[in-house]
């Protein structure tokens, strides 16, 4: 069956998800990876950062690149940590409610431009001007990494299509 890109999402053209190549069984590769992840998340908590809002930030980005096993474990990481689910249910339209802080709403915000570069080729500088007014340098390097960091987690996750665990 040839798949037809430009009429519908990929997804949409496949009945089922089909067996890859795991990226992350590059043990010399993944190892690097997971090192800088761990590098990531310190400086978040060195910045003073809630580790609710990391993982609203992995939710997010994992939302928009469609990654079914990322959004399972950082939805599971968020519960875990006490967040709300209402809150994990609306992350899909979180500028239209008031559950999240000026913080949170910063960083979801420079999440969804950062996420998205390929369709606006820049982070907008009215979202940049939001985040520095909310974050102090230390946090906007964390949460920008932090984007960095899940979109990578998610383009190996897409790409492997990572079966979720049982």
């Amino acid at each position: 069956m040839k798949l037809d890109h430009s009429r519908e999402p990929v997804a949409g053209s496949v009945a089922i998800v089909t067996k890859r190549i795991q990226l992350s069984a590059d043990p010399t590769l993944y190892k690097s990876l997971l090192a800088l992840h761990t590098e990531v998340e310190k400086a978040a908590a060195n910045a003073g950062l809630d580790q609710k809002l990391i993982e609203l930030v992995k939710i997010r980005g994992s939302q928009l690149n469609g990654c079914a096993y990322c959004l399972d474990k950082h939805s599971r990481d968020a519960r875990e940590l006490g967040e709300d689910e209402r809150r994990i249910y609306l992350l899909g339209a979180w500028w239209e409610t008031e559950l999240y802080t000026e913080q949170e709403r910063a960083a979801l915000a420079l999440t969804d431009a950062m996420t998205k570069l390929s369709e606006r080729q820049d982070v907008p500088d009215d979202v940049y001007e939001q985040a520095t007014k909310v974050l102090t340098e230390d946090q906007y390097r964390a949460v920008c990494w932090a984007v960095v960091m899940i979109n990578a987690w998610n383009r190996l996750g897409v790409t492997s299509h990572k079966a979720l665990p049982r």
